[in-house]
């Protein structure tokens, strides 16, 4: 059964996926580039190896989406996979369901931080980056694959996507704000797994030792000193610059109140107070 980790993009999935991958598929809980590779995403086009669909169709695979993970789930096993889809539809074809899904960790981020990661990664103006998080219709893909949309992903606005999979009712979640995972990293780190292990009916006892070893070797410092030494999977490259940019960039130096001029930071404001107040940002 898959096991979702769900995010809107730049909000901190990497880490998070870091941070369990390094628990649960380690032995001594520290991190490597190797070990994150246990949580891909989903969609990839692995996932519809031999399945008939027009890959230059920005939504072809949708018609593939339960049927991929029906596959996926055919051993019975719990496998964790990384999205950034909304809980939701396109053309009447789920995402996913309750079938195919054990449960979902989900983490959110302040927008007033996530904005300024959007405009550095796809480098956007700070007003291109508020319309792409508030677009409702907004999608993904991997656009180094030219004429190839196999990993489409439907994000939806920053707002749709966290409550289209808080306020699920199909299957557990655990749902998590970024800023709790920064500040109290043990204690949200410790009831993931624990949350893990009861939705697995998991009765092992935690390793808290091995667990700390997974904080340490995943905090912000550390992952941004192993890409450096080791490099990494994920990066993108700056058309702009030519040239690579880390994965690893600002991370807790994102600090909104220090980066957002007044007006950006009066637009989010004006357009998501309601869920700032709901997320308790405000």
């Amino acid at each position: 059964m898959i096991f979702w980790i769900a995010s809107y993009p730049k909000s901190g999935n990497t880490w998070l996926r870091a941070l369990i991958s390094s628990y649960f598929y380690s032995k001594d809980g520290f991190f490597s580039k190797e070990i994150i590779k246990n949580i891909d995403q989903f969609p990839e086009k692995i996932h519809f190896q031999g399945l008939n669909y027009d890959k230059k169709n920005i939504t072809d695979t949708t018609k593939l989406w339960i049927l991929a993970q029906e596959r996926i789930n055919r051993d019975k096993k719990t496998k964790f996979f990384k999205t950034h889809n909304i809980y939701g539809s396109i053309n009447n074809f789920n995402f996913t369901n309750k079938k195919n899904t054990l449960a979902c960790i989900y983490i959110v981020r302040d927008p007033r931080n996530v904005i300024t990661s959007l405009k550095n990664h796809y480098e956007l103006s700070y007003d291109e980056a508020f319309e792409f998080m508030i677009n409702e219709r907004k999608y993904i893909f991997d656009y180094h694959k030219k004429d190839d949309y196999s990993d489409f992903q439907f994000i939806g606005s920053w707002k749709t996507n966290f409550q289209s999979w808080k306020y699920q009712n199909e299957f557990p979640i655990k749902f998590i704000k970024y800023e709790d995972l920064l500040e109290q990293t043990y204690s949200v780190a410790l009831d993931l797994v624990e949350f893990i292990n009861k939705v697995q009916k998991n009765s092992n006892k935690i390793d808290k030792i091995k667990l700390q070893n997974a904080i340490d070797s995943t905090a912000f410092d550390n992952l941004k000193k192993n890409e450096l030494k080791y490099g990494f999977f994920f990066f993108f490259f700056s058309k702009l610059e030519n040239k690579k940019i880390p994965f690893f960039n600002l991370g807790p130096s994102n600090q909104w109140s220090k980066i957002l001029d007044k007006n950006i930071q009066d637009k989010i404001l004006d357009s998501l107070r309601d869920n700032l107040k709901e997320l308790s940002y405000l």
